[in-house]
């Protein structure tokens, strides 16, 4: 893969789906350091990660609906 990504615009999917991939890539991470070292304030940062990942989610079906009712228009 290279460093160089394809402009798009704000409001397309792909920035979701890059957030989701860092958030996703931040709960391995936290995984691998909670076994290492079980301790609360890491529970508490994969939760928050959790919450993220929910929000992303949230976010993405706004940003695919909005892209079907863009395709349809046309």
């Amino acid at each position: 893969m290279s460093g160089y990504s394809v402009p798009s615009r704000e409001d397309d999917p792909v920035h979701t789906v890059r957030t989701i991939g860092r958030l996703s890539q931040m709960l391995i991470e936290l995984r691998d350091e909670y076994v290492a070292r079980p301790r609360p304030e890491t529970l508490a940062q994969i939760e928050q990660r959790l919450d993220d990942l929910i929000m992303q989610r949230e976010v993405l079906r706004a940003r695919i609906d909005h892209a079907n009712e863009t395709a349809s228009d046309r």
